[in-house]
C-alpha cells in the first residue's frame, strides 16, 4: 500500500534499490542533488543532471520530459552524503511558475514497480525550481521526506541557498540547462539562461519557504511581542508570538581537519525495526556539538511528524465535510434511508485517514521517545536537567560551551517527550523571565506570590547555570533588586559569595549599578573601534557581565530606563547581558517607551506556557523551565564549586 505523503512528512525506506519516479504534466527538468548532513553541497560531483547523469548511487534522466525515473542504490550512495534530493526545474520558454501548472507527483518504488511512498506537490506559486522530496539518513537508516518547496529565483538561487559560491552555482546551473537544451525538445538558449539559472548578483529570496533548512535548526524565539494577544504597539489587534528561528549558526573552526565520524546506529534487533539510536549521531568536532546537533534534530523531527499528523487529520475533516455536503445536497438521499448511508461512508473514510495517520504519528514519536532515553543521560552539565548524574562530578570547566538549556519544549501530541530548549551562547539576546499572571493559564491560576517567586527562582538556576558550566573567571553576576523582594531566592548567590558586589537596592543602587555597567560598555567599544580591545583602565572588569534585574520598574527614573534599553541593545555585543525577572503591566506607565525593549528579549516562563511559536511549520511549542528537584543541593553543590574554583584562580 502506497503511504501519501503531505509535505514534511516522511515515511521509511526499507530496500536500498528504489526507482524514484516523476510525473509532471509539463515537461520539466529533474536534476538530484547530494548533499551534508546540513543539507550544504560541497564539491563538484552533487548535482546528477543530463550531463553528467551517474553519481555515486544515483542515474538521473537525460532530458526534459513529462515523466522521469531515477535509479537509486543506496547502498552505493558515499558515506559523507546524508540528503538525495530531487529537483524539479522549469524550463524557459514555457509556464513561468509551477502555480500555472498541474501539480507534480513524485514517488518512491521498489524494484519491482511497487510504490512505496507518493507526494503531490501541492500548493506551488511562483517557483522555477523546486527540491520535490529527499531521501536521507537518519540513525543509519534511510526516509523520504516530502519537501515542495523552492525558488523564484530559479536553479541557481536553489544551489546558492545550499552553500554554493554565487559563480560556481551559476556555471553548475547553467552546464545542466544547456545539457538539457541539447537532449531535449525545449527551447532553451543562452538568451533565456538566465531566466532560469537566477540573477545572482541580486539577492536570492525563496518564493514561499527555503528548501529544508541546511542546518539543525535552533529555536530561539525571535524579536516579537512577549506572547499572544499582546496589543501591539499601534493598536490594540494582538501581536504574533514569538517565533523560533530554524537558523542555526555553525560552529566557526579554523582547524580544515573533517569532523570526528558520529557514532553508528546499532543495528535493529529484528528486521523492519528502526535501529537503535545511539547518543552523539549527529556532526560535529565534539561530542558537545554532535548532542547539540542531534538534540536539535530531534526537535526538526518531532516538528515534522506534528505537522504531517495535524495535516492529514485537517485534510480527512475537510474531506468529511465536503462529502457530506454533497450528500445532503442532493435530493435523492433524502429518501430511503441513503442519505444516512453516505454519512457513515463519510465518516467511516475520515476514521480510516486519521487511524493511518496516528499510526505513523505512533510510530515516529516511539523512535523519537527511544533517542531521548539514550540522549538525555549523555548530555553535558550546559544542557543537562539538574537530576541528571552529571551534575554530581562536575567541576568548573577551561573552555566555555556551545550552548546553554534553558528548558524543555514539547507539543501536546506527545506532552511527556521533551525536547531541551538549547541557546547559543554567548548569549546573542537578553532573558525576560515573566512574572505577571497574563502569560498562561497556569500563570493565571497561580498565586502572585508565588508566581513571582517561582520566577526569581528560575532566574538564579538559570544564573547558577551559567556560573558552573563556563571557566571560574568568565561572569561576573550583578543584581538590582530595588525593593529587596527577591532577597530569598537571591540568598544561594549571596552566600556562595559569587555576586560581583551586594544586590542594589533602592534608586541610588539602581543608579550606580547601571552607570558601571553603561561605562564599561562605552569603553568596549570604544576600544574596539580604536582596535586595542586590551587597552582598558585597569578597574574595568574584562570578564562577561550578566545583570539581573527584579522587581522592574521599582527604583526606576527615567534615566535609568534609557540605560536599561541601552544595555539590552548594546550589551551583548561587549559581553553584558540582561535577565529581567518583571511584569510587562506593571510597566506599563511607561507607555511605548519600553516596547523595543521587550521585544529585544527572549521571552520565557517560570510555568508551562504554549507561548513559542515557530514559523516553519506554525506550533506553538509549551515551554517549562528546567528546576533542580525538590530539597535537592545541586545548586549550592554547583555553587560551592564556582566559589572554590575562583579562589583559586585568583592571584
Amino acid at each position: 500500500m502506497t503511504a501519501e505523503l503531505v509535505r514534511g512528512q516522511n515515511h521509511p525506506v526499507s530496500q536500498s534499490r528504489v526507482e524514484i519516479r516523476v510525473s509532471a504534466g509539463t515537461p520539466v527538468l529533474a536534476l538530484a542533488s547530494l548533499a551534508d548532513e546540513q543539507g550544504r553541497f560541497s564539491g563538484d560531483g552533487i548535482l546528477a543532471h543530463p550531463g553528467a547523469r551517474s553519481l555515486p548511487g544515483v542515474r538521473s534522466p537525460g532530458e526534459l520530459a513529462e515523466r522521469h525515473t531515477f535509479a537509486v542504490d543506496l547502498d552505493e550512495v558515499a558515506a559523507d552524503v546524508h540528503r538525495l534530493g530531487v529537483l524539479l526545474v522549469l524550463p524557459p520558454g514555457g509556464p513561468v511558475r509551477f502555480g500555472a501548472v498541474p501539480a507534480s507527483y513524485v514517488a518512491v518504488a521498489d524494484p519491482d514497480g511497487a510504490e512505496l511512498a507518493g507526494y503531490t506537490l501541492t500548493g506551488l506559486d511562483a517557483e522555477t525550481a523546486v527540491v520535490a522530496l529527499e531521501l536521507y539518513r537518519r540513525q543509519g537508516a534511510w526516509k523520504v521526506r516530502a519537501v515542495g518547496q523552492g525558488y523564484a529565483e530559479g536553479l541557481g538561487a536553489l544551489l546558492t541557498d545550499g552553500g554554493l559560491a554565487a559563480p560556481q552555482a551559476a556555471e553548475l546551473a547553467a552546464a545542466a540547462l544547456r545539457t538539457a537544451a541539447r537532449t531535449g525538445e525545449s527551447d532553451i538558449t543562452l538568451a533565456t539562461m538566465p531566466t532560469l539559472v537566477g540573477d545572482l548578483r541580486a539577492p536570492q529570496t525563496p518564493a514561499q519557504a527555503p528548501a529544508p533548512a541546511p542546518e539543525p535548526p535552533d529555536p530561539v524565539p525571535a524579536p516579537g511581542h512577549p506572547y499572544a494577544g499582546t496589543p501591539g504597539p499601534g493598536g490594540d489587534a494582538p501581536a504574533s508570538p514569538p517565533t523560533i528561528s530554524y537558523a542555526h549558526p555553525r560552529r566557526r573552526r579554523t582547524s580544515t581537519e573533517p569532523p570526528e565520524p558520529a557514532p553508528r546506529a546499532a543495528a535493529a534487533q529484528e528486521p523492519g525495526q528502526a535501529p537503535r539510536p545511539v547518543a552523539g549521531d549527529a556532526s560535529g568536532w565534539s561530542m558537545e556539538e554532535r548532542l547539540y546537533n542531534q538534540v536539535w534534530g530531534m526537535f526538526e523531527d518531532l516538528a515534522r511528524t506534528v505537522a504531517a499528523y495535524r495535516s492529514a487529520v485537517e485534510f480527512a475533516d475537510s474531506r468529511m465535510d465536503r462529502e457530506l455536503d454533497e450528500a445532503l445536497s442532493d435530493p435523492r438521499h433524502r429518501l430511503g434511508g441513503s442519505g444516512n448511508a453516505a454519512r457513515d461512508t463519510a465518516r467511516a473514510r475520515r476514521e480510516e485517514l486519521v487511524a493511518q495517520a496516528q499510526a505513523v504519528l505512533d510510530r515516529d514519536l516511539a523512535q523519537l521517545i527511544a533517542e531521548s532515553e539514550v540522549v538525555e543521560p549523555a548530555l553535558p552539565a550546559a544542557y543537562a536537567r539538574w537530576d541528571n548524574p552529571v551534575w554530581h562530578g562536575h567541576r568548573t570547566p577551561e573552555e566555555s560551551p556551545l550552548a546553554l538549556r534553558l528548558g524543555d519544549l514539547h507539543l501536546p501530541e506527545r506532552p511527556d517527550l521533551r525536547i531541551p530548549m538549547l541557546t547559543r551562547v554567548p548569549l546573542e539576546r537578553g532573558l525576560w523571565i515573566d512574572n505577571g499572571r497574563t502569560g498562561s493559564e497556569a500563570a493565571m491560576t497561580m498565586d502572585t506570590d508565588r508566581l513571582r517567586r517561582a520566577a526569581m527562582d528560575m532566574a538564579v538556576t538559570l544564573a547558577v547555570r551559567l556560573l558552573a558550566v563556563h571557566p571560574a573567571d568568565r561572569f561576573s553576576v550583578h543584581v538590582i533588586d530595588a525593593a529587596g523582594a527577591g532577597s530569598a531566592s537571591l540568598a544561594p548567590l549571596v552566600r556562595a559569595g559569587v555576586l560581583a558586589a551586594p544586590p542594589a537596592a533602592g534608586a541610588a543602587g539602581v543608579t550606580q549599578t547601571l552607570a558601571r555597567l553603561t561605562r564599561r560598555v562605552d569603553l568596549v567599544q570604544m576600544a574596539l573601534r580604536a582596535g586595542a580591545p586590551e587597552d582598558l583602565p585597569p578597574d574595568v572588569d574584562t570578564a562577561d557581565q550578566l545583570l539581573i534585574v527584579h522587581d522592574f520598574p521599582h527604583g526606576f527614573d527615567d534615566r535609568a530606563v534609557t540605560q536599561l534599553r541601552y544595555l539590552a541593545d548594546e550589551g551583548a555585543a561587549v559581553g553584558v547581558y540582561l535577565l529581567m525577572v518583571a511584569d510587562r503591566d506593571e510597566a506599563s506607565a511607561y507607555g511605548p517607551l519600553l516596547d523595543p525593549l521587550w521585544r529585544s528579549l527572549m521571552r520565557l516562563s517560570p510555568v508551562p506556557d504554549n507561548h513559542l511559536a515557530d514559523p516553519w511549520v506554525h506550533h506553538a511549542w509549551t515551554f517549562e523551565p528546567n528546576l533542580p528537584p525538590q530539597g535537592s543541593r545541586v545548586l549550592d553543590q554547583a555553587l560551592d564549586r564556582v566559589a572554590e574554583a575562583r579562589r583559586t584562580t585568583r592571584p
